[in-house]
């Protein structure tokens, strides 16, 4: 039976996508005899309204594009060595990649957030999660550069992560999968009732930015998927979709669809603050990695913790209720207000929305259909402010406009439905192409939405770009939603899977966006303030190269006395001081990276030469007329010769 299911659900999803494919061309059509064209077209020498942040997915790393145009403007290195800056193989950007279980150059990241204040986005950080190897990061928007990582203990498949609190007061990360807490060796059979799921809350400094590990609630050991805060009424709790329900630990697509209703996980966190600052909890052993960057060394370090203060939801009358949502739930959306709380469930048709006031009046009416590990289960009637009977098929995901009207994608069906809040109807559907997952409307998980546009992650493009071999780049779609009726104005290949977007005017960030790094605040330990400072030290087999380089020179530029079996560093600074004067520092025979190298930055490249010649460095990025002649060379002469240190400073 288990099996005859599961090919049912498959032949469903085939005829869908098959049918979505067939109208394909008279979709596109009716979007090309609109004027979509003239919506999206940016002008030569003008910038877009928004920007827009997609997840990479399983490329571990952020990307950023403007709207309305669709051009992605950067790929900002987060989890994932980066051959393009050199992220993750200069030595001051290793540390960043420290975990405790050792250093990892890559993760799958899902779920980016802005910072906000007073429920409205403030622009200053974007959070995102480190969905395998679980962590946090949180990425500069002055710099648009990963200024901190940190890693979340207990937790395997840190999925319902990062959102913020609408003060940015703290991050939250949720554990995907149950596992042993503390790990250890046990049978997987015996999961039922044995294994945790964690929900981590990060500290964040109102200052700085910087993340803390503040408390960790061990919940029963459900799968945790989506979440996000209460604001407006709700401010103080945190809301998080789980499934698995039934604790199955194998053929998860059948045992785990079996309960007709999973929950919601209402957590109150302001009663857990109080409860932690009046000395509650426990702390428990435990090993994980803080890694941050600082912007005057230029340098990131690391520092391993070795404990965590845990929670225990029964310990805290009033902090945690679960609320019934059809069916294997993923996202879980608040809007603007506060009042609504939307759990879309896979594998239901409709869009179930609940009451914080119903649920606030159960609550203090105690009307509990259950309890479940000593958690209370609210009764689902009395929570329940209503369903949208969409007639679509695996709903996902919900954001909000500015008008009181809400948007949910459905995967199965590939569309993107737009409803109104109080009154559930269905106000218009439009087709994606194909399979949606997430969608994104600036300030849409906010108290203040940026109505304009709807962007729809897709997961498959099949005939919407040229092929390119058997795989292809995920789809983005972009959709007028100012008027009544959405219209879809373009797509554009978008790299990795994003799983999720943010967005926010570009008026809140390009004014802060810092052009230079002062060459005078520059504080790294190996900074090269002047030509006339550039030198190299050898230290038995370490030769530190303490190196300038600005248009269209490097200072030094002839090295002599290098041996074979030194570990040699270059510590590089540039120069410049002009805006969007990068350069670039390469060197044959280097099995790291090259590195970009920002006006008024330094940084440092380990090479470690295996063979004797005259091996030439030069500059990777073309930075004038002369740049062919930014070069130099590295005489390199056999081990235990006796060729002294020397170097020639271009006079």
């Amino acid at each position: 039976m288990k099996h005859i299911l599961t090919r049912f659900f498959g032949i469903i999803f085939a005829v869908l996508l098959i049918s979505g494919c067939n109208n394909t061309n008279s979709q596109k059509n009716g979007a090309l005899g609109s004027s979509a064209a003239e919506k999206v077209y940016v002008a030569p020498g003008e910038q877009d309204e928004f920007y827009a942040f997609l997840s990479g997915g399983y490329s571990g790393n952020l990307t950023v594009y403007g709207l309305p145009s669709g051009r992605m403007f950067k790929e900002i290195p987060v989890f994932s060595q980066f051959p393009t800056s050199g992220y993750g193989y200069s030595e001051e950007t290793k540390p960043l990649l420290n975990t405790s279980f050792g250093f990892i150059p890559w993760d799958d990241l899902h779920h980016p957030d802005i910072s906000q204040t007073n429920g409205e986005l403030d622009g200053r950080w974007v959070f995102v999660n480190g969905n395998n190897t679980p962590r946090i990061a949180r990425i500069d928007l002055s710099t648009f550069e990963t200024a901190e990582i940190i890693e979340v203990p207990n937790t395997a498949g840190n999925h319902s992560s990062s959102y913020v609190t609408e003060n940015t007061e703290y991050v939250v990360a949720g554990t995907r999968f149950a596992v042993p807490v503390p790990q250890r060796d046990m049978s997987i059979k015996d999961k039922k009732g044995n294994f945790k799921g964690a929900l981590t809350f990060y500290k964040v400094n109102s200052e700085t930015g910087r993340m803390s590990l503040a408390f960790q609630v061990l919940m029963p050991g459900f799968d945790y998927d989506k979440a996000h805060p209460g604001r407006g009424n709700s401010h103080g709790w945190f809301f998080f979709t789980t499934y698995n329900t039934e604790e199955a630990n194998t053929l998860l697509e059948v045992n785990a669809s079996q309960n007709d209703k999973d929950f919601i996980a209402a957590v109150n966190w302001k009663k857990i603050e109080e409860f932690v600052a009046n000395g509650g909890g426990t702390k428990m052993p435990t090993s994980y990695m803080h890694n941050v960057y600082d912007e005057e060394t230029h340098t990131a370090t690391s520092t391993a913790i070795t404990e965590v203060l845990t929670v225990d939801p029964a310990e805290v009358a009033g902090a945690v209720y679960f609320l019934p949502t059809p069916k294997s739930p993923h996202g879980c959306d608040v809007d603007p207000t506060g009042e609504y709380i939307v759990g879309s469930g896979k594998l239901s048709a409709d869009v179930t929305v609940h009451s914080f006031t119903k649920m606030m009046d159960a609550i203090e009416n105690e009307k509990f259909s259950a309890d479940a590990y000593g958690i209370p289960v609210l009764d689902f009637e009395a929570i329940n402010a209503g369903s949208v009977k969409s007639g679509g098929l695996g709903p996902l995901h919900t954001e909000f406009d500015a008008n009181g009207n809400a948007y949910t994608t459905f995967f199965i069906s590939s569309e993107v439905v737009k409803w109104k809040l109080g009154t559930w109807e269905v106000i218009d559907r439009k087709s994606t192409y194909y399979s949606v997952g997430h969608l994104m409307i600036p300030g849409g998980n906010s108290r203040k939405p940026f109505g304009k546009y709807v962007v729809a992650m897709n997961k498959i493009t099949k005939d919407r770009y040229l092929p390119t071999g058997p795989e292809l780049e995920h789809s983005a779609q972009l959709y007028d939603i100012s008027g009544e009726k959405m219209v879809l104005l373009s797509d554009w290949p978008t790299h990795g899977e994003p799983h999720y977007a943010a967005g926010c005017p570009a008026e809140l960030l390009a004014p802060k966006s810092k052009k230079i790094y002062k060459l005078e605040e520059n504080k790294h330990k190996y900074v090269t303030p002047t030509p006339a400072d550039a030198r190299i030290e050898r230290n038995g087999n370490e030769v530190h190269i303490y190196m300038a380089m600005i248009r269209s020179h490097f200072t030094p530029d002839n090295i002599e006395g290098i041996k074979v079996g030194d570990k040699v560093y270059f510590h590089i600074t540039n120069h410049e001081q002009d805006f969007d004067v990068p350069h670039g520092f390469a060197i044959i025979g280097a099995n790291n990276s090259e590195l970009l190298i920002m006006p008024g930055q330094t940084k440092t490249l380990t090479w470690e030469p295996k063979k004797e010649g005259v091996w030439p460095f030069y500059c990777t990025d073309f930075c004038s007329a002369l740049h062919q002649e930014m070069q130099g060379y590295v005489r390199v002469s056999p081990r235990g010769s006796n060729i002294a240190l020397s170097w020639s400073l271009g006079e």
